[in-house]
């Protein structure tokens, strides 16, 4: 009979401890921009100059958010072979509150880059992003505007 109330006891015991559930940073509720994005349609304007700059053919970009740090990947499609293999990446940190959007640059592989912030507005479309924004560095010559659309991956 002690060994039954001392059983009793200990699972009333056990089963009142609580414990917190699991957080996980890449939890989409916590925020609509975490996740994978792959670049669906991209142009560059400069002085009322439009350019269509993406899709290319055989070539694919992803971007990756987490909860502090965004990384994004541009390569082709034939493993670095021919006249138009390519490979970009970068990343670092961001800001990101309501519809604004502003990347801190801390790696690339064009390096003259780094160090430098971008601010964007994001807009969400269901399973779609669009963000918008300048890219503007005095000393490189460069002053556009990039509108870039991504779709969110499973």
């Amino acid at each position: 009979m002690k060994l039954t109330g001392l059983f009793i006891i200990s699972a009333l015991a056990l089963a009142s401890c609580t414990s917190k559930p699991a957080t996980n940073v890449n939890d989409d509720k916590a925020s609509p921009i975490v996740g994978t994005w792959k670049l669906v349609a991209a142009v560059t304007v400069t002085k009322g100059d439009t350019v269509k700059d993406y899709p290319v053919p055989n070539q694919e970009m992803l971007k990756v958010l987490n909860a502090t740090h965004f990384a994004f990947m541009r390569h082709d499609l034939s493993k670095g072979k021919g006249k138009d293999a390519t490979y970009t990446a970068g990343g670092g940190t961001y800001d990101f509150k309501g519809d604004k959007y502003t990347e801190h640059l801390a790696y690339l592989n064009a390096r003259e880059w780094e160090g430098r912030s971008f601010d964007f507005t994001v807009q969400f479309k269901g399973d779609t992003l669009i963000q918008k924004g300048i890219e503007k560095i005095d000393s490189l010559n460069i002053n556009h505007e990039i509108i870039e659309t991504y779709v969110k991956q499973k």
